[in-house]
C-alpha cells in the first residue's frame, strides 16, 4: 500500500539533483502521459522541461526515494504534446494505485492552497507557513490547514446477506455500502448508527472497524466498519438513496471499483462470511 512506499515531507531537497514525479493539476484535472490501458505522471527535474509555468508548487515527499511535487497551472494552459488532462476517477485502473494515492494527496493540497489564499475571518491575503502545511493570516493570525472531512462507511450483514444501496450519482446498476459524513460533536460509532438509520431505516449492532482510506472527492477520509443487522425494515431516504436491498452472497449486484475501500470492505466481509459457513474438518 502507498504508505509503505511514500514518505511525506514538507521541505524539498536542495539542490534537486534527480528527476522528480510531478503531479500537475489544472483545477482537478491531472496532466498525464497515456498509453493503451495505462497512464503516468510527469517525470523531470523542472516543469520548464515541458513548457509549463506553474502558479503554485508544493513538495509532497518521496515515493521509493524519488521526490514528488504537486503543481497547479492556469486554466487556459493546453496540455503539451503527448500529454492529456484527466480527472482522477477516469484514471482508476489506468494509473498505478500508488501513483493514484499520491495524486489524491496532491489534488487536495493544490485545492486547499487555491481556496485559502484569503483569510476566511478578515479577508487578508494569507501566507504559507514554512514549518508546516498551513497558510496563516498576517493580520489576525488565523491559521488555515488543509481541510479533511471524515466520513463513515457501514456494511450491514444479516445471515448470508449484505445490505447494499445505490445513490443516484452511481454508475448504472452499481450498489455499495452505506456512507455519510461525521457531524460536529459526533463519534464515528454514533455517526454510523445515525447514517444507517437515516438512509435506510435499519438499526445495527456489533460495530467492527475495518480500515480507512483517503478519498479526494473532494477531501474525505473514509472510515469503514462492518456491523450486524439489529432490526427494522429497509426504508430508503429518497433524498439520498435511489434503491437499497438485502443481497445474497451468490446474487450480488455490480460492485464499486477495486481501488475503493468500499470494494475492499465488501470483498473482505464476503470472505469472512464464506469462511464461517465452511464445514469444519
Amino acid at each position: 500500500m502507498m504508505f509503505h512506499a511514500f514518505e511525506p515531507a514538507l521541505t524539498p531537497p536542495e539542490p534537486l539533483d534527480q528527476p522528480a514525479l510531478w503531479f500537475v493539476f489544472q483545477g482537478n484535472q491531472l496532466l498525464v502521459r497515456t498509453a493503451p490501458g495505462e497512464a503516468a505522471p510527469l517525470t523531470g527535474l523542472r516543469l520548464a522541461e515541458f513548457g509549463l509555468e506553474p502558479v503554485g508548487v508544493h513538495y509532497l515527499g518521496r515515493h521509493r526515494g524519488q521526490p514528488c511535487f504537486a503543481a497547479e497551472v492556469g486554466a487556459d494552459i493546453p496540455a503539451p504534446e503527448g500529454l492529456t488532462w484527466s480527472g482522477l476517477r477516469a484514471l482508476f485502473g489506468v494509473l498505478d494505485d500508488e501513483m493514484l494515492g499520491i495524486a489524491g494527496r496532491a489534488v487536495q493540497i493544490t485545492d486547499w492552497d487555491r481556496t485559502h489564499r484569503f483569510c476566511g475571518r478578515c479577508g487578508t491575503p494569507t501566507e504559507r507557513r514554512p514549518q508546516e502545511r498551513a497558510r496563516v493570516c498576517p493580520s489576525c493570525q488565523q491559521t488555515h490547514y488543509p481541510r479533511i472531512a471524515p466520513a463513515v462507511m457501514a456494511l450491514v450483514r444479516r445471515d448470508d446477506q449484505l445490505l447494499l444501496a445505490r445513490s443516484p450519482h452511481f454508475a448504472p446498476g452499481m450498489h455499495s455500502a452505506l456512507a455519510g459524513f461525521v457531524e460536529a460533536g459526533e463519534s464515528l460509532e454514533e455517526c454510523l448508527v445515525r447514517e444507517v438509520r437515516e438512509e435506510v431505516g435499519v438499526e445495527v449492532q456489533n460495530l467492527c472497524y475495518f480500515s480507512s482510506q483517503p478519498w479526494p472527492f473532494p477531501h474525505s477520509l473514509m472510515i469503514a466498519f462492518k456491523c450486524d443487522y439489529a432490526g427494522g425494515e429497509i426504508t430508503p431516504d429518497p433524498s439520498e438513496i435511489e434503491a437499497a436491498a438485502w443481497f445474497h452472497l451468490d446474487e450480488l449486484p455490480i460492485l464499486p471499483n477495486r481501488v475503493s475501500i468500499a470494494r475492499r470492505l465488501i470483498d473482505a466481509t464476503i470472505a469472512d462470511m464464506r469462511a464461517s459457513e465452511a464445514p469444519r474438518a
